[in-house]
């Protein structure tokens, strides 16, 4: 791999800033085809920052490719470059609470490591926090290279999810943004286990703004979401970070109570003042269909609440870390020799 060189005078003026002032957060979970070209990407606009001390820190969530060898063999003449490895594959979400228990940062920018999150947006997220923004939001304006159907259940789900949300969360934001140390502060003392890291990261607040961007196409390999575990992610947003379904479940409920009572007392007024004879087995068949389809979804609805309570009560940790290895910038080293 190339390796991006910086000149002496970078080193010299940021071997005098003690403090880390950005972390670049990175989930890994089998991009080894990505790895050495994201690697270049983010090293290359690093050098672009010569007022920053920045650290780069890489959270492999249990990769089953060699991602952990290629991760352990990376280098870099300007940042400082963190890595850990988690026992196992415990998802995304724990990884990034994993990556913001450990970072060091005044600010931490989180990247995907397909180049779907542009590392050449990060000079701008800067700019903005040193206006004093604390949360920096990378709003996604188009989604290049998926298809119809991905992006209009995304953009529908968005909309749910802040319609039903008793969270503000922003629409068409995903994991890439910038937060600064104190709302990462206040993340980390968040006790849940199940975690929804796009509602945990807009939960506390604070001062916020938005940046637009056209979110490009994968450069290699593939997604490793599937469409249930989409699914599955959704619902858990919902579930995390509102009680709404429960409150429509029992609204609905009472409405189908209502309606049963009032249809009840037609039935009655039609066979025993007009003598119409009542309607026999079909449509006795759709109403109770109808009614056991609508009791199963509140009782779906009423298991999800159930089971998260359930994880909960186990307190087991969100991640485990198996391995972890420090790399320091050259100027750093020469610092310290």
């Amino acid at each position: 791999m190339q390796l991006i060189s910086a000149p002496k005078q970078l080193f010299q003026k940021r071997s005098l800033i003690k403090n880390i002032t950005l972390s670049i957060l990175v989930p890994i979970y089998n991009e080894s085809e990505m790895l050495t070209t994201f690697h270049h990407e983010v090293c290359k606009v690093a050098a672009s920052l010569p007022d920053e001390n920045i650290e780069l820190l890489y959270v492999n969530d249990g990769s089953t490719d060699d991602s952990w060898s290629l991760l352990e063999s990376l280098k870099s003449d300007i940042v400082n470059i963190e890595r850990i490895n988690l026992s196992r594959n415990f998802g995304k979400e724990a990884a990034m609470t994993a990556g913001l228990d450990l970072v060091k940062g005044e600010s931490v920018i989180l990247l995907d490591a397909d180049l779907q999150d542009p590392p050449s947006l990060i000079p701008q997220m800067l700019a903005k926090w040193r206006e004093g923004f604390d949360v920096v939001n990378m709003k996604r304006t188009e989604r290049l290279g998926e298809s119809r159907f991905k992006t209009a259940s995304a953009h529908i789900y968005y909309r749910l999810l802040a319609a039903l949300s008793d969270v503000p969360i922003e629409k068409d934001v995903g994991d890439f943004r910038l937060l600064s140390r104190r709302v990462i502060d206040h993340i980390k003392k968040l006790p849940e286990r199940n975690r929804y890291m796009k509602g945990i990261m807009a939960w506390p607040g604070f001062k916020q703004t938005n940046l637009e961007f056209e979110r490009p196409e994968r450069v290699a390999g593939e997604t490793k979401w599937s469409f249930l575990q989409l699914v599955k992610l959704g619902l858990s947003g919902i579930t995390s970070f509102s009680v709404k379904p429960l409150k429509i479940a029992t609204w609905l409920g009472a409405s189908i109570s209502m309606g049963a009572f009032l249809y009840s007392v037609f039935v009655m007024f039609k066979t025993l003042i007009l003598g119409d004879p009542v309607a026999g087995y079909p449509s006795m068949m759709i109403v109770q269909l109808w009614l056991g389809g609508v009791q199963l979804i509140a009782i779906g609805v009423l298991g999800e609440y159930v089971g998260r309570i359930f994880v909960e009560s186990k307190g087991r940790p969100v991640y485990l870390v198996m391995d972890s290895h420090s790399t320091k910038a050259k100027h750093q080293e020469a610092d310290h020799g």
